[in-house]
């Protein structure tokens, strides 16, 4: 669903205030270097992925070749510290094709956990939406798809690519940070209690094996790190400086002007405020949170928000501790409007200050799931004032968007935002 910005009534009331909110004369800032490193800093983010994504990798060499519960402790502590960059990567997502049509097979989410091994008998035994929902190709060398029997006795990472959006069914996930997260964690069967997933390390035990098949999860798990690195150096190469990415924003830095902008606008709207923050505070729902295994899921929401701002400021620490810094959106800004870009500076502190209490309530009171449960007013509380304060920088993100008059930019919308009583009817 898509929210279209209506820009006129906005126009109007800024240039009533040119006069008055006009900054000195200065020298104009560089709408193509902005464009630039708003690239380099993309490249930044996916590069830090990449480089903890391989560190994941040997982290699950380690557990494969010795499990224990160190080894896997170690290899979930890897995945939760992958996860940063990666998430404060989400912002290129939303108005760059090349990130979108890719990250299907990197961040996919909510799945279908039956599909790639055994679930709880909570779970049930199928699904009218999807034929798949507990095809445990772990347990089962041969599955059916599309009403043909697949041979599935090689686990490959092509093999496990090819199972995404099996039978044209978005749950059917079978790559990516989430296939990874089950497999390490478990199923979280504690609703809105405490706990997260507690698969054991003997899930991984050859020598005195609990769950079965320990060999091919083993397999499984091994080509689905090994896709995450290759997927991850994929994107790496899309944003250097002749990448696909980078080249198709640099051509026309209007192009690219516009793509931070959606990408802003769109993960702080529809996506994150909507989609995965108030669906789930309305239903109520643990389902509903991103990293549900983990329960990992206020860190990644935090790190989504660190993005946005990012995305406007410039600003962007590696892994390694260097900051970057560099042309920005709000040099423009400031340089046309400086009301505008102090307003939006003001509400990113807001929004930053809100998820900062949420993350000290996740470490210290309770995880996200026991946050948006029914009846937990002061958790929900928390959680309704971040989706808040995403949606009054939203306004004005709006707000930028008149200031440099861009036109109309399409919003991802939310129903759970624009239509709640749809929602609550499913």
């Amino acid at each position: 669903m898509k929210l279209t910005i209506n820009l006129g009534a906005t126009l109007a009331l800024l240039a009533a205030s040119a006069l008055t909110t006009a900054l000195p004369a200065r020298a104009a800032v560089d709408e193509a270097a902005i464009v630039k490193h708003y690239a380099d800093v993309a490249h930044a983010k996916y590069e830090d992925s990449l480089i903890l994504a391989k560190k994941l990798d040997k982290a699950i060499d380690d557990l494969i070749a010795n499990p224990s519960k160190k080894t896997l402790d170690a290899a979930r502590t890897a995945w939760i510290r992958a996860r940063v960059p990666y998430s404060q990567s989400e912002v290129y997502r939303f108005g760059n094709p090349i990130v979108d049509d890719w990250e299907g097979d990197v961040n996919s989410w909510p799945l279908d956990e039956g599909l790639i091994d055994y679930v709880d008998k909570s779970y049930g035994t199928e699904s009218d939406e999807n034929a798949l929902y507990v095809a445990n190709v772990i347990a089962n060398k041969t599955i059916k798809i599309d009403g043909k029997d697949v041979d599935a006795s090689h686990l490959t990472p092509d093999f496990l690519k090819s199972l995404n959006s099996a039978d044209k069914v978005d749950a059917n996930v079978a790559t990516g940070y989430h296939a990874i997260e089950f497999l390490l964690w478990g199923q979280d069967l504690h609703g809105t209690g405490p706990g997260a997933g507690e698969r054991p390390y003997t899930d991984y035990d050859q020598k005195n094996c609990t769950g079965g098949n320990c060999d091919r999860r083993a397999e499984y798990l091994k080509s689905a790190s090994t896709q995450l690195v290759d997927d991850l150096q994929e994107m790496t190469d899309d944003w250097k400086p002749d990448g696909a990415a980078t080249k198709r924003d640099l051509d026309d830095p209007k192009v690219g002007i516009t793509a931070i902008l959606t990408g802003m606008g769109s993960l702080s709207y529809g996506e994150l405020a909507g989609e995965r923050m108030k669906l789930g505070l309305l239903l109520h729902d643990p389902e509903q949170e991103h990293d549900c295994f983990s329960d990992n899921t206020y860190n990644t929401y935090n790190n989504d928000i660190v993005g946005i701002e990012s995305a406007y400021t410039g600003n962007y620490t590696r892994i390694d501790g260097t900051k970057m810094k560099g042309p920005s959106l709000h040099a423009l800004v400031a340089s046309k409007d400086k009301a505008v870009d102090k307003e939006m500076m003001d509400k990113f502190a807001a929004t930053d200050k809100a998820a900062k209490t949420m993350v000290k309530r996740g470490d210290t009171v309770e995880k996200y799931d026991q946050m948006i449960g029914e009846g937990n007013a002061e958790g929900n509380a928390v959680v309704q004032h971040v989706i808040d304060g995403l949606l009054d920088q939203t306004k004005s993100i709006q707000r930028v968007i008149a200031s440099l008059d861009l036109g109309e930019i399409k919003l991802e919308g939310s129903d759970s935002l624009d239509n709640p009583s749809s929602v609550m009817k499913k």
